[in-house]
C-alpha cells in the first residue's frame, strides 16, 4: 500500500511534530495522537454538541482514520489547519483545508455540505423566535401537485426563500409557508385515465413535489404546510361557506353557464379565453342550463374598488382589478314576481344606473336568453305565451319592488344585449330617453320623481321621505336604506357578475347544503362539520355530479324538519379553497376554528405575495373578497389581505414547429448546423419563445439544471436573468449563466485572497497603509456602504433582484482589484468582503456559508465582524455606516474629455448637479485651464448618478 501523507499546518510557531506511520496498519497509540492535534485545531467548535458540531466530530474521526497509512508533520507555517490527500478536493467546513480555485467539484461538496445545516438552521430558529420580533409574512401561491416541478415554480419559491432569509437576517419573525392547492380537475382526469384514487394520487404527488422543494434547499415553514383536500381544512372552506349562506351571500338559481364537453364541467366566464374556449382542456365552450351555486361578490364590487387606492402599486395589477370590477355606479334591487296577482316565489334582481330614480321605475326588462325564458322556472310558461321575438314584449307577469313597495310590468326586451352583462334592468323614463321610448310605446304609466331647477339640478318629488333631496344626496339615501333592509342597493358595475363556484365533479370540497322537499335548501350544521367525500368505485368523468352515484351518502335527513332530504352533489369550485389558505397557515392546527383572530391579525397582511400575473384578476379578487367578508364577520381586523404583491413572469423556452402544420419539433429532430435550423424531416421551422411545455417540447427539468449546475447557480441566474415581473428566455448561450458562474468563482478567489494575504507574515497593521493605500481603502468603504443602500432598497422596495445581483458584481470588482497591501493591513477590505458575503447569503447560502466560513477563520482579523458566533444566515443584515449618511459640503468630480480619465475637480455638493455651474468651476481651476483652455468645447455631459462630467472637444 502506497504511503498517504498528511499535513498539518497549526498556530502555534513553536510546535514542530513529525510522525510516520507504516503503511501496513494502524495502532490506538498513533490514533490518539492525531485525535489530540484534531482536538487542539478544533477544540472550540467540539465542545457546543449541536447537530454541525456532531457531523464536525465524525469528520475529525474520519480524518484520524485516513491518517493512520501515512505520515503525520506539524509545522508552523499557518494558524489554520491544512489537510492535503492525492487527488481529492476537500472542504473547508469539513476538512479545514482551503481551495484555491471554487471548481464544480468544491461547488458539489459546497451544497452537499451546506444543504442539510442549512435546512436544520431554518428550522431551529423558526422554533426559537419569539413573538416579540416585528413579523414579516411572505407568501408564494401554493402549487398544485401535479407530481413535477418546472421552472417556473422553482423561480417563484426561489424568491420567496430569498425575502424570507433576508427579513430573518434584518431581525424580524418570519413566516415562509407551503402548502397544496390538492382540489382540482387534474387529478380527477388523472385517476380516470389511470384507474387510480384521486386521493392517493394527490398524496403520492405532495410527497414528491416536496421532496424536489427540499432538494432546491428552499427553506419553507413546512411545521404549518395545509393541503385543501384534507377534511381539517375543507371543513372550514365549508364553514364559510354555511357563514356566506347565511348572510344570503350564497345562493342557488338556474343559470346558462359555460359547459366544457371534454372535462364535463362547467367554467366560470373567466376560465374561457377570448375565443370561446376552455382555458384548461382547449375545448369549444357550450351553453347549457343548470341549477347552480353562486356566491354574491357584487355586493362587495365598491369596497374591494374603494381599496385598491389604499395599496401600493401592484405591477398593474390594480388597474386589472379595477377594470374586472368595473365603474360602480348602480346597483340592484330585489322583485318579487307575480302572475295575474299572485306570489310565484320568484324573486329577481334588477339593475339600474339612477337608483335614485327607482320610484320612477315604468317596467322590468328581461333579455330573450334570460333563464326565466329557459329553465324551469314557474313564471316560464307565462313569459313563452306573450314572447314576440325581435319587440318589446308586454307580459301578464308583474314585479312588486320590494324596496319601493311599487308593481310594475315584466317586459321581454327586443335586445340581444344588454350593457355589461345584464340581463335584467329597471325601465326608469326620468333617466333614460330609451327607457321613455318604450314606455310610451307599451302604453305604460309611470311616476315623474325629477324636478329640474334652474340652476339645472334636479330635486326628487314623488319619492316618499326621499321627496325634497337632490339627485346626489338621493343616491346615496336610498342605496344606504335598501342595504339596511336587504334588499339590493349594494353599488356596483354593469359588467360585474356574482361568483359562479358549482362543478359537476367528485375531487372537490363537497358543497355542506341538504335539499329538503319541505324547507328547501338548508346548511349542514356547523358541528357536523366536514362533510367528506365518499369514496367511489369508479368514475367516469360524464355527464352529472359523480356525488349522486353516492346513494347513500346523498340519502340523508332533513336538519331542520328531520324528514328525507337529499345532499348536494356539486362540489365547489377550487378557487374557493385559495380564497382563504393565507388565513390558515396562521393558525394551521386548530380543531376548533379556521384561525383563531388574534393569530390572524398578528400575521395579516401579508406582507409580500408573490405569484404568476396570470392569477391577477380571478384568484386575486376572491382572495380579497373573503378577506373583506371576515373582516365583516369580525374574525379579522384586516380587510385587505396583501400588502404588497410581486407578479413574477414566466419562464418561456425556445420552441420550434412547423410552418405548414404548426406541430412542435424536439431539438434532436433538428438540423442546426445550417444558418437557419430545419427539421430533419424537411419542412420550414417557425422558431418562437413559448411557456415551457411538454407538449411543446421545451420544458426543462429543474432537477437536471440543478445536477448540471448547482442549486446556487441555478438561484442566481433566476434572479439575475431579468426582473421578477418579466419574462425569461431560457437560454445557457445567454450571458446571464457565464456571468453567475465567474461570479461565484470571483467571490471564492476574494476569500482566497485575503486568506492567502494574511499569510505572508507581517501582522496586519492599518497604519502602515501609505495615503494612496488608505484612499484605496476609502474607496472600498464608499462602495460597501453605497452596495448595502442599494441592495437593501432592492430587497425591501422594488425587489428588482437582477439590479441587486449587479451591484454585489460591482463590489466584488472593487475588492477584486484592492492591492496586496491594502488586503494584508486594512479592515476596510475586510469588512467590504463581510458584507459583501453576508448580502450574498440570502441569493447564495450553501456558497456564502462556506465563503463565511473561510472568511472567519482568517489570520488575525482586524474587524469584529469576522469573530461573531453563528454561520452566515445567522449574522444581522449589513447596515450604512452613519458617517456615510453624513453630507459632504464637496465632492470630487471626476474630469473626462472625450471619455478619457484626466483628472478630478473639487466643487461644492449644493452646485454638483448644476451642469452650467459646474463647467463653469471646472474650466476655472487649474486642471481645466490646462486642459481645456484653448480648445473648442462641442458639449459637456453632466451625470446625474455619479460625480462625473464629460467635455466632448475637437481634437
Amino acid at each position: 500500500m502506497a504511503a498517504l501523507t498528511v499535513t498539518f499546518f497549526l498556530c502555534s510557531p513553536s510546535l514542530q511534530v513529525r510522525s510516520k506511520v507504516g503503511a501496513t496498519g494502524s495502532t490506538p497509540r498513533k490514533e490518539a495522537l492525531i485525535r489530540h492535534y484534531l482536538l487542539l485545531l478544533y477544540g472550540s467548535v467540539l465542545c457546543d454538541g449541536d447537530a454541525s458540531d456532531r457531523a464536525m466530530q465524525k469528520s475529525v474521526s474520519r480524518l484520524a482514520l485516513y491518517a493512520w497509512s501515512g505520515r503525520l508533520r506539524l509545522s508552523p507555517r499557518s494558524h489554520v489547519p491544512r489537510l492535503l490527500f492525492p487527488s481529492t478536493r476537500t472542504l473547508f467546513s469539513e476538512t479545514g483545508v482551503w481551495e484555491k480555485d471554487y471548481r464544480s467539484e468544491t461547488r458539489r461538496r459546497v451544497e452537499q455540505w451546506w444543504h442539510p445545516r442549512i435546512m436544520e438552521q431554518w428550522r431551529r430558529d423558526t422554533l426559537e423566535e419569539g413573538s416579540h420580533k416585528k413579523k414579516f409574512y411572505v407568501l408564494s401561491m401554493f402549487p398544485y401537485p401535479s407530481g413535477r416541478l418546472h421552472m417556473g415554480h422553482v423561480r417563484v419559491y426561489t424568491i420567496s426563500d430569498v425575502i424570507g432569509h433576508f427579513q430573518r437576517m434584518r431581525g424580524h419573525q418570519v413566516l415562509n409557508p407551503m402548502g397544496w392547492d390538492a382540489f382540482g380537475l387534474p387529478a380527477e382526469n388523472a385517476a380516470i385515465e389511470r384507474g387510480l384514487d384521486p386521493e392517493e394520487w394527490t398524496k403520492s404527488n405532495i410527497q414528491s413535489m416536496r421532496e424536489q422543494l427540499d432538494s432546491l434547499g428552499l427553506c419553507f415553514n413546512w411545521d404549518r404546510e395545509v393541503t385543501t383536500c384534507l377534511p381539517d381544512y375543507y371543513r372550514w372552506t365549508q364553514y364559510l361557506f354555511i357563514k356566506l349562506f347565511k348572510a344570503g351571500l350564497a345562493y342557488q338559481k338556474e343559470a346558462v353557464v359555460n359547459w366544457d364537453p371534454v372535462d364535463q364541467t362547467v367554467l366560470a366566464d373567466e376560465q374561457v379565453d377570448e375565443n370561446g374556449h376552455s382555458w384548461r382542456s382547449g375545448a369549444l365552450v357550450e351553453q347549457k342550463m343548470l341549477r347552480q351555486w353562486f356566491i354574491k361578490t357584487t355586493n362587495y364590487a365598491k369596497p374591494l374598488l374603494d381599496a385598491l387606492a389604499d395599496l401600493p402599486e401592484w405591477y398593474g395589477v390594480k388597474a386589472m382589478q379595477a377594470n374586472w370590477i368595473g365603474d360602480c355606479s348602480g346597483c340592484y334591487f330585489d322583485f318579487k314576481l307575480k302572475v295575474n296577482g299572485e306570489d310565484t316565489g320568484e324573486i329577481l334582481a334588477a339593475y339600474t344606473s339612477s337608483p335614485e330614480a327607482v320610484f320612477g321605475a315604468a317596467y322590468l326588462a328581461v333579455l330573450p336568453s334570460h333563464r326565466l325564458l329557459h329553465g324551469s322556472s314557474s313564471v316560464c310558461s307565462a313569459l313563452e305565451k306573450d314572447f314576440q321575438p325581435g319587440r318589446d314584449s308586454l307580459t301578464e307577469v308583474t314585479a312588486y319592488n320590494m324596496f319601493t313597495g311599487h308593481e310594475v310590468p315584466l317586459v321581454i326586451s327586443h335586445k340581444e344585449e344588454f350593457d355589461g352583462h345584464l340581463d335584467t334592468v329597471i325601465g326608469i323614463p326620468d333617466s333614460s330617453e330609451e327607457d321613455l321610448s318604450v314606455a310610451r310605446a307599451l302604453g305604460l304609466s309611470w311616476n315623474t320623481v325629477l324636478k329640474s331647477q334652474e340652476d339645472g339640478t334636479h330635486i326628487l318629488v314623488n319619492s316618499d321621505e326621499f321627496t325634497g333631496l337632490t339627485r346626489e344626496q338621493a343616491f346615496n339615501s336610498i342605496t344606504q336604506k335598501a342595504r339596511e333592509q336587504k334588499v339590493g342597493g349594494h353599488l356596483t358595475s354593469s359588467k360585474l357578475r356574482d361568483w359562479l363556484i358549482s362543478r359537476q365533479r367528485y375531487w372537490g370540497t363537497p358543497i355542506p347544503m341538504v335539499h329538503c322537499g319541505s324547507c328547501g335548501p338548508v346548511a349542514v350544521p356547523e358541528e357536523e362539520l366536514p362533510v367528506t367525500l365518499p369514496k367511489l368505485p369508479s368514475l367516469t368523468g360524464k355527464g352529472a355530479s359523480p356525488l349522486e352515484a353516492a346513494h347513500d351518502w346523498v340519502s340523508c335527513k332533513c336538519p331542520r324538519c328531520k324528514g328525507p332530504a337529499r345532499r348536494e352533489t356539486d362540489t365547489m369550485d377550487t378557487f374557493v379553497d385559495s380564497a382563504w389558505y393565507y388565513f390558515r397557515y396562521t393558525d394551521p392546527h386548530n380543531p376548533d376554528r379556521p384561525f383563531e383572530r388574534p393569530l390572524a391579525d398578528h400575521w395579516l397582511p401579508v406582507d409580500v405575495y408573490i405569484g404568476g400575473k396570470e392569477h391577477a384578476v380571478m384568484h386575486l379578487y376572491y382572495a380579497r373578497f373573503l378577506c373583506h367578508f371576515c373582516r365583516d364577520l369580525g374574525l379579522v381586523a384586516h380587510r385587505e389581505p396583501f400588502s404588497k404583491l410581486l407578479v413574477q413572469g414566466l419562464i418561456k423556452g425556445q420552441t420550434f414547429k412547423l410552418a405548414d402544420s404548426g406541430q412542435y419539433v424536439k431539438r434532436e429532430d433538428i438540423d442546426f448546423t445550417a444558418k437557419e435550423p430545419v427539421a430533419l424531416g424537411g419542412g420550414r421551422l417557425e422558431v418562437t419563445w413559448e411557456k415551457m411545455s411538454k407538449s411543446k417540447h421545451n420544458g426543462l427539468d429543474p432537477q437536471e439544471v440543478v445536477q448540471q449546475y448547482g442549486i446556487d447557480t441555478a438561484r442566481l441566474y433566476i434572479l439575475y436573468a431579468a426582473p421578477p415581473e418579466q419574462d425569461i428566455l431560457w437560454s445557457i448561450k445567454t450571458d446571464a449563466l457565464p456571468g453567475v458562474l465567474r461570479w461565484q468563482s470571483r467571490l471564492w478567489q476574494l476569500v482566497t485572497k485575503l486568506r492567502g494575504a494574511r499569510q505572508l507574515g507581517d501582522v496586519p497593521n492599518p497604519s502602515l497603509l501609505k495615503r494612496k493605500e488608505q484612499a484605496e481603502a476609502r474607496k472600498i468603504w464608499d462602495n460597501k456602504n453605497y452596495a448595502v443602500e442599494q441592495v437593501t432598497a432592492h430587497f425591501t422596495e422594488d425587489f428588482l433582484f437582477n439590479a441587486a445581483i449587479s451591484r454585489l458584481m460591482g463590489l466584488t470588482n472593487t475588492l477584486a482589484s484592492a492591492t496586496v497591501r491594502v488586503v494584508q493591513h486594512s479592515v476596510e477590505f475586510e469588512e467590504g468582503l463581510a458584507a459583501l458575503c453576508v448580502m450574498m447569503a440570502p441569493l447564495a447560502p450553501h456558497l456564502a456559508s462556506e465563503l463565511w466560513a473561510g472568511l472567519c477563520q482568517v489570520k488575525n482579523p482586524l474587524s469584529p465582524l469576522l469573530s461573531r458566533r453563528g454561520d452566515v444566515l445567522q449574522q444581522p443584515w449589513p447596515t450604512v455606516d452613519p458617517e456615510y449618511l453624513e453630507a459632504p459640503d464637496f465632492v470630487d468630480l471626476s474630469v473626462r474629455i472625450n471619455n478619457k480619465v484626466c483628472g478630478t475637480v473639487t466643487v461644492p455638493l449644493q452646485v454638483s448637479q448644476d451642469a452650467e455651474r459646474v463647467q463653469q468651476l471646472v474650466l476655472e481651476s487649474p486642471l481645466g485651464q490646462k486642459l481645456l483652455g484653448d480648445r473648442c468645447i462641442k458639449r459637456a455631459i453632466l451625470s446625474p448618478r455619479t460625480a462625473l462630467i464629460n467635455f466632448l472637444i475637437d481634437e
